[in-house]
């Protein structure tokens, strides 16, 4: 049981590593998904050319010369050999769609992968929204209760100092006469 947990944890982190931000959306590009779906780039690139009508630009889209290269330079790979084409880029919507349009066991799996790693990502940034939300409704009502703040932290330095120097007791119990 804790091997399969790991090799998920593993799995997911690996597509995490995939997930790019290209015009403001988490994308994973067409050779990633290709090596993770065991197909060539070309196969794959050639079954979104048959189905267009499938990846309408907020599922996919070709990116430009310029992000390319941004892409290339943030990577620093080679120019040597390259590609002959731009590569293309899925959301998570895409992503979804490319199991209609790559119909095997591999491409399934992958999928219901790479869509729980996008639910996750979701989820922690709502979770993040949240906190962020509670911290600056917290900050406001700080500042709208300074005096009452200041009160509490003068109470509570009087209390710690108070228990720095403890005042002596009378001792309880009884006394032992020894004879």
């Amino acid at each position: 049981m804790k091997g399969d947990k790991l090799a998920t944890l593993v799995a997911e982190q690996k597509v995490l590593n995939k997930i790019l931000v290209i015009r403001g959306q988490k994308v994973i590009l067409d050779s990633d998904l290709a090596e993770m779906y065991k197909v060539e780039t070309k196969r794959l690139k050639e079954q979104v050319k048959r189905n267009s009508a499938r990846f309408p630009k907020d599922f996919m889209f070709v990116l430009t010369k310029k992000e390319f290269e941004n892409l290339r330079s943030q990577f620093a790979t080679s120019s040597w050999g390259g590609q002959r084409f731009m590569p293309m880029v899925f959301t998570e919507q895409g992503i979804a769609m490319l199991s209609s349009v790559l119909n095997s066991d591999i491409a399934i799996a992958v999928n219901i992968r790479i869509i729980r790693v996008f639910t996750k990502l979701k989820d922690l940034a709502l979770t993040n929204k949240e906190m962020l939300a509670q911290l600056a409704k917290l900050e406001k009502d700080v500042k709208s209760n300074t005096i009452d703040i200041g009160i509490i932290f003068r109470v509570l330095k009087d209390f710690i100092e108070k228990q720095s120097q403890p005042v002596p007791r009378n001792m309880i119990g009884f006394k032992r006469h020894d004879k």
